[in-house]
C-alpha cells in the first residue's frame, strides 16, 4: 500500500495547475459545484486488442489518506508569483487544511477487461475536489494498467507456464518497481524477485543465486557445490557463466549430490545465448541424468513476442524470467490516460453537459454521466455500450462507433453487466477491495472471455465498443453549438 512506502500525506502529489484551478474555483465562489469527470484511455496499449485495468486499490488508499496537512499548507504558502507576491492567499490555503472529501467514485473492479474510451473511474463530487485529484488518479491507474495488460500478454504467450517478475533492478524507483510487481502479479506472473513487493503485497517471491557467486569462487563445480550446501531446498543453478552445456552437466552432478541426502534440484537457469538450442540441449541432459521435473528457465530481455518465437521454434523452457521489459513496460513505457470533465452543475440545477473539441475525433470526449454495459452471449463478451445514466438505455439498443458514426450495431435480448460499481460515497467507502489473488484470478477469467481474435498480438481484432444513440446524438449536438452551428 503506499501508506507503507510513503508518510503520512500524499496530497501534494499532483500538478500545480491542479491547485491553480483549485483555487480560481474557491475564489470564483463555485468550489462546491458539483461536476463528473471520467479516467479513460484513447488506445490500447502494445498495438493490442484489450486492456486488463489495474490500480484501483492503490487509488482508494490514496483517496483514504488523503488530506493536506500543516506541512503542506506551509510549503505551498512559500510558492509565488510572478510579482513575487505570494502565489496563494491565506483564506485559500484554510481552505485547503479544512479540506475532507465527498466525492462519490464509481469504478472498474481491478482485473477486468477494459478499451479505449470506456471509463475506468468516474469522479463525482464538488468541482474543487475533483480537480486535485485528477493528477494522483492518472499517476496510479495508469501505470498499473499498462504493467498489468504487459504481464497478461506475457503470460498469454508463455501458454499457461509459470511467468516470474525480474525487473526490480531496472524499474523506475522504488516505487515504480513494487508498483510493477504488484501489477505484474495482477496481470498473470506468478512470482517476482522484489522481496519488498511480497511484503507488502503478499506476492510470492522467487530467486536463488547470480553470476557473481559463480564468479566469486576457484570454478563452476565447487560454486554449484557450495551453494547446495547453503540453500539445498533452493536449488535452481544459473548455469551460462562459461560454458553453458557444461554448466547443465555440473548442476546434474550437484543434483545427484543433493538427492542423495533428500532434496531435488529445482532446475537450472539461461540467461544468454540462443535459449531455443540451449533449452533442448539441457532438457536432453536432464532427462537423460533422471532429471525430467528439474525445470528449464529462462530469462534475458524476454518480452510476449520472443517467447512466442520461442515456442515455435520448440524451446523446452518451463519458466520463464521476465525483468526489464514487463516492469518498465519497454515498448511503450505510459498509457495515455486522461481525466475530463462531462457535466457540471450548481446547486438545484439541471446538469450542463459538456464536451471538449479536438481537430482530432479520437480526442472529443464524451458528455454525460457515463456507464459501460458489456452484452454476454453464453458468458462470452459480446460488444460494450457506454450510455448515459441520465438518460439510461433500454433493452434494445443501438450503438455508434466513436470514431465512426456510419458503424452501428442494434443489440436486444442480450444478458449484460455494468463494469463500474459504486467504491465511494460522499468520501467514505462502500466497496470491499478483493484480495490481489482474487484480482488476479479475475484478470485471467476476463481475458479467456474475449475472442482469441481480440486476443492476437499482431493486427488483433477490434472488439466492438459504441456510444448508445441517444449519447451519441447528445455529443453531436454539443459539437456543432460549440462549433457555432445550430442544427436549425
Amino acid at each position: 500500500m503506499l501508506s507503507s512506502l510513503y508518510g503520512p500525506s500524499l496530497a501534494l502529489l499532483t500538478d500545480l495547475y491542479q491547485l491553480t484551478m483549485a483555487n480560481g474555483y474557491w475564489k470564483a465562489g463555485v468550489a462546491d459545484r458539483e461536476a463528473v469527470f471520467h479516467l479513460f484511455f484513447r488506445k490500447n496499449p502494445f498495438r493490442g486488442g484489450l486492456t486488463v485495468a489495474a490500480g484501483l486499490e492503490l487509488a482508494l488508499d490514496y483517496l483514504a489518506r488523503f488530506r493536506f496537512d500543516e506541512s503542506d499548507v506551509a510549503y505551498l504558502a512559500t510558492l509565488e508569483g510572478n510579482d513575487g507576491a505570494p502565489l496563494f492567499e491565506q483564506g485559500f490555503l484554510d481552505h485547503l487544511s479544512s479540506m475532507e472529501l465527498t466525492v462519490d467514485v464509481d469504478a472498474v473492479p481491478e482485473g477486468t477487461v477494459v478499451f479505449p474510451q470506456e471509463p475506468l473511474l468516474r469522479i463525482r463530487g464538488p468541482i474543487a475536489q475533483c480537480q486535485v485529484l485528477e493528477t494522483p488518479l492518472l499517476n496510479v491507474m495508469n501505470f498499473q494498467t499498462l504493467i498489468a495488460t504487459k504481464a497478461a500478454r506475457i503470460c498469454q504467450a508463455a501458454r499457461g507456464e509459470p511467468v516470474l517478475e525480474f525487473g526490480l533492478r531496472r524499474a523506475q524507483g522504488p516505487d515504480g518497481g513494487a508498483g510493477a510487481s504488484r501489477a505484474a502479479y495482477l496481470g498473470g506472473a506468478a512470482a517476482t524477485s522484489n522481496v519488498l513487493a511480497g511484503k507488502l503485497f503478499g506476492i510470492p517471491v522467487k530467486g536463488t543465486h547470480a553470476h557473481s557467486w559463480v564468479m566469486s569462487f576457484e570454478d563452476e563445480r565447487t560454486a554449484f557445490q557450495t551453494y547446495a550446501e547453503a540453500m539445498p531446498n533452493n536449488c535452481v543453478f544459473l548455469v551460462d557463466t562459461y560454458d553453458t552445456i557444461e554448466g547443465v552437466r555440473r548442476a546434474v552432478e550437484t543434483g545427484k549430490w543433493l538427492r542423495e541426502r533428500g532434496h531435488e534440484m529445482v532446475g537450472i537457469r539461461l540467461d544468454s545465448g540462443d535459449l531455443a538450442y540451449l533449452s533442448i540441449e539441457a532438457r536432453r541432459i536432464l532427462d537423460e541424468a533422471g532429471f525430467p521435473k528439474a525445470a528449464v528457465i529462462a530469462s534475458n530481455d524476454l518480452d510476449e513476442h520472443v517467447i512466442a518465437s520461442l515456442k515455435e521454434q520448440g524451446a523446452t523452457i518451463s519458466v520463464w524470467g521476465v525483468g526489464t521489459k514487463l516492469a518498465t513496460a519497454y515498448d511503450q513505457p505510459a498509457l495515455g490516460g486522461v481525466y475530463k470533465l462531462a457535466a457540471i452543475r450548481g446547486p438545484g440545477e439541471p446538469w450542463r453537459h459538456v464536451v471538449k473539441l479536438s481537430e482530432q475525433r479520437i480526442k472529443v470526449s464524451t458528455p454525460g454521466i457515463l456507464q459501460v454495459r458489456r452484452y454476454l452471449d453464453d458468458g462470452a463478451a459480446r460488444a460494450d455500450v457506454i450510455w448515459d445514466e441520465e438518460t439510461g438505455v433500454g433493452e434494445t439498443v443501438t450503438m455508434v462507433d466513436p470514431l465512426d458514426p456510419t458503424r452501428r450495431r442494434r443489440i436486444d435480448g442480450a444478458s449484460f453487466e455494468d463494469l463500474l460499481v459504486p467504491v465511494l460515497r460522499g468520501g467514505e467507502s462502500v466497496y470491499e477491495v478483493p484480495p490481489l489473488a482474487d484480482a488476479r484470478a479475475r484478470a485471467a477469467a476476463e481475458v479467456a472471455r474475449f475472442h482469441a481474435g481480440v486476443r492476437r498480438f499482431t493486427n488483433p481484432h477490434e472488439y466492438p465498443v459504441g456510444l448508445e444513440l441517444g449519447l451519441h446524438e447528445l455529443k453531436d449536438r454539443l459539437i456543432l453549438a460549440a462549433r457555432g452551428f445550430d442544427e436549425a
